[in-house]
């Protein structure tokens, strides 16, 4: 029975959370794995350097590097950390390395918490579902915002959302909000002087429960690994 519910925002929010922690990257690390995972990912490695996803890289040579920093794809990765670049790969049994300058982050740091799995508005009443059916008492929300420092409006939005959620509660200005992102943190996504930032991919990320599936963190031979559970 959940007795607490905290939103702790940025990375400082992520050191901080303690129980279930729901690390959220809407634009769009935590989106992009979510497709990911449905393209068929064998597995998917976050890692925290850019020194870590090359290290990696040498174990598992046959590995995909996906990344960002500032949301521009790293020198020497394979995609940046776009889903519209992914959705049209043939991802079945690969092994993925991601590493972003937000999501990716918060999850590596958030060491107190019991439990890891990523929130996005693309499977998010699959992860609230799979939440209520644990057992912890409190539960850390954590929206990253832009690079862990500075809040955005659409992890913020996901936060709300999926805290309503759990209450039970309506959400009705939720499209309304997600309209309201184009002209705030998604706007990035309609100015043809940022390409690293694909139109596509906000449509991508805001795809509202699109996916029945939670994206947890299993810590497993030193390395954090995602594995995808599909919800009923």
């Amino acid at each position: 029975m959940i007795v607490e519910v905290q939103i702790l925002p940025l990375l400082q929010g992520a050191k901080e959370a303690t129980g279930l922690a729901v690390i959220i990257d809407v634009f769009r690390a935590f989106s992009l794995e979510a497709y990911m995972q449905d393209k068929g990912a064998k597995v998917i490695f976050p890692v925290q350097k850019i020194e870590d996803a090359f290290g990696l890289k040498k174990r598992y040579p046959e590995a995909i590097l996906v990344g960002e920093r500032n949301g521009i794809k790293v020198a020497g990765f394979d995609y940046g950390n776009s889903p519209s670049e992914l959705i049209y790969q043939d991802l079945r049994d690969k092994i993925i390395i991601h590493t972003t300058s937000a999501g990716v982050q918060g999850l590596i740091n958030a060491k107190k918490a019991d439990e890891i799995v990523t929130g996005a508005l693309v499977n998010a009443k699959a992860t609230v579902s799979y939440i209520q059916q644990k057992n912890h008492r409190h539960v850390s929300i954590v929206p990253m915002g832009w690079n862990g420092e500075r809040m955005s409006e659409e992890d913020n939005l996901c936060a709300n959302y999926l805290l309503a959620l759990l209450k039970g509660e309506d959400y009705p200005s939720l499209e309304e909000e997600i309209q309201a992102l184009k002209q705030s943190e998604g706007k990035k996504f309609f100015d043809s002087t940022m390409p690293q930032f694909p139109q596509e991919d906000f449509a991508l990320c805001t795809n509202v429960n699109y996916f029945q599936g939670v994206n947890k963190a299993i810590w497993k031979d030193n390395q954090y690994q995602m594995v995808w559970e599909k919800m009923s």
